[in-house]
């Protein structure tokens, strides 16, 4: 990274030096910031073996849609508009399928009760949450 000093002569006479980062230099910075916010993310929040299965299975949106009615339509609506519980319209283009996992099975946020289907039930939901 390269950074360029300059020399600035205030009104009062006096001279101020002035270090400047070339825009190579800020990027440089901003990906090395992006990178070790990542690495700590996923030291802080390793990946358990629930959902390192769930992510490495295809789910089925027909036998996921099954898997909602049966356990999510109460709170969030017959076509997932909300109701009691908030919209899942769009909910993979916000959270991601990690975190999507994480919020089923945690029961972190209530209302909503703490549920861990089946690995391969986890896939197949996912896969319907995805195309909503």
């Amino acid at each position: 990274m390269r950074v360029v000093t300059t020399t600035k002569t205030t009104a009062e006479g006096t001279t101020d030096s002035v270090a400047q980062r070339s825009p190579l230099g800020w990027l440089l910075a901003v990906v090395l910031l992006v990178v070790v916010a990542l690495v700590a993310s996923r030291l802080l929040h390793p990946m358990d073996d629930y959902t390192r299965a769930v992510l490495s299975l295809t789910g089925d949106e027909v036998r996921g849609r099954s898997i909602f009615v049966m356990n999510c339509v109460d709170c969030h609506g017959q076509w997932a508009d909300g109701k009691v519980g908030p919209s899942l319209r769009n909910v993979s283009e916000r959270l991601s399928p990690r975190r999507i996992v994480e919020q089923v099975v945690s029961g972190k946020t209530p209302p909503m009760p703490q549920f861990q289907p089946e690995p391969q039930e986890m896939a197949d939901l996912l896969r319907y949450l995805n195309q909503l």
